[in-house]
């Protein structure tokens, strides 16, 4: 469910906003729905994982993987399928981080309500 919904927002909402937008998504999804600890670090991980990849692999094969090629290149990186996997990951981490940190909130905001 959480993989789910943080799959279809962030690529509905990357179309118009900024990419940190999956930072707030993954955020909210996971204060909101997310069940366990564990759900909401890797279903936001995996989610935008392979959003960024399929992504990232629609804008580069039509181009011959130009641009991959040329920021491997300055990153001195000889494979720009390399490029795409750090990509993604880069992605997913940030992610998984704010999913975490959700359901963190979460669980923080009903220990204060109950403990009042």
């Amino acid at each position: 469910m959480v993989f789910l919904i943080i799959l279809i927002v962030s690529f509905l909402l990357q179309l118009v906003a900024p990419w940190w937008v999956v930072v707030i998504i993954s955020f909210v999804t996971c204060a909101f729905v997310g069940k366990t600890a564990k759900v909401s670090l890797w279903s936001p991980f995996l989610a935008i994982l392979l959003l960024w990849l399929g992504m990232a692999l629609y804008k580069s094969i039509p181009n011959e993987h130009l641009l991959a090629t040329r920021v491997g290149e300055m990153l001195m990186v000889k494979s720009w399928m390399l490029i795409l996997i750090l990509t993604g990951i880069m992605g997913g981490f940030a992610a998984a981080v704010s999913g975490f940190c959700g359901y963190h909130f979460r669980r923080a905001i009903l220990n204060v309500k109950s403990n009042s």
